[in-house]
Order: C-alpha cells, then sequence, then structure tokens
C-alpha cells in the first residue's frame, strides 16, 4: 500500500497539533514507519511479548525520563511510532471512516505513549481516550469522518 500524500499531510497535521496542545518545544523530533503486519507482529512479540499484529507501538527514546537534547540546534528526540497500515485499513473499514482518520487517531495514540499516557488502568484509559478525541477534534476531526 502507497503512503499517499494525503496520508502524509495528516499524520504531519497531527503532529504539529500535538506538539502545539503540549508545549514541545520548536525542533522536537519523532519518527512515524508504515509497517505490514507481519512486521509490526515481529516488532510486538519481541518487545511486549505479544505474538500478533497490532495497530501502533510507541518506543520512547528515553521512557521514564527527560527527552533527550542532541548537540546542535535544539532538537529534543521523542522516539518512534510504527503503525501498521494493513491494520489501520481493516479499523478505518470496521470503525466507518477514512484510512486517513485512522492514521490521525494511531499518531495521536502513538504521540501520547511517548509523552508518558498509557491505558493499562481504566481511569488512564479514559484520560488517554479524552486527550486524544481533544487533539483530533481541534483538527476537525471526529469519528465517522
Amino acid at each position: 500500500m502507497n503512503f499517499t500524500p494525503q496520508m502524509e499531510q495528516m499524520v504531519n497535521a497531527v503532529l504539529k497539533k500535538t506538539a502545539e496542545v503540549y508545549g514541545l518545544e520548536e525542533g522536537s523530533e519523532v519518527s512515524v514507519i508504515l509497517v505490514d503486519d507481519e512486521y509490526i507482529k515481529e516488532l510486538n512479540a519481541a518487545y511486549r511479548g505479544k505474538d500478533m499484529a497490532t495497530d501502533v507501538l510507541s518506543f520512547a527514546l528515553n521512557e521514564g525520563e527527560e527527552p533527550e537534547i542532541i548537540d546542535g540546534p535544539q532538537e529534543t528526540l521523542l522516539g518512534d511510532i510504527v503503525i501498521s497500515i494493513e491494520t489501520a485499513r481493516r479499523q478505518s473499514e470496521e470503525y466507518g471512516h477514512s484510512l486517513e482518520r485512522e492514521l490521525a487517531y494511531l499518531t495521536v495514540h502513538g504521540m501520547l505513549h511517548l509523552l508518558g499516557y498509557d491505558h493499562e488502568e481504566e481511569a488512564a484509559k479514559e484520560e488517554m481516550r479524552t486527550e486524544e478525541e481533544h487533539v483530533l477534534s481541534s483538527l476537525g476531526l471526529v469519528r465517522g469522518v
């Protein structure tokens, strides 16, 4: 599956909006990598002990620590977001919205993990969902779009 200009614009818009909402410094850096189900399954097994594909994985560069500032221009390295484009497509069809909207959701979800949010407990899950919807709605993205 090809990464279209519309998909790239959506991912970039979400990254910028999330950075704005959470006050990330100019020059903060995150990588977004689109992969297939087979590759994300390998990552999920290796890093989370779950031998199954998933929609998104986040790898914080300095989990539990302040983000690292590298020498040179002030760039804060946050980490990597890995999204399965195959799972994103299936989920967009299941939820009745566009693939671009699903990529937006998965991108903000991944960013929030890089910023320390999780959804292991119900209260944390609710807080994370509220934050996700806040970012998405500020971009005019609601479910069903």
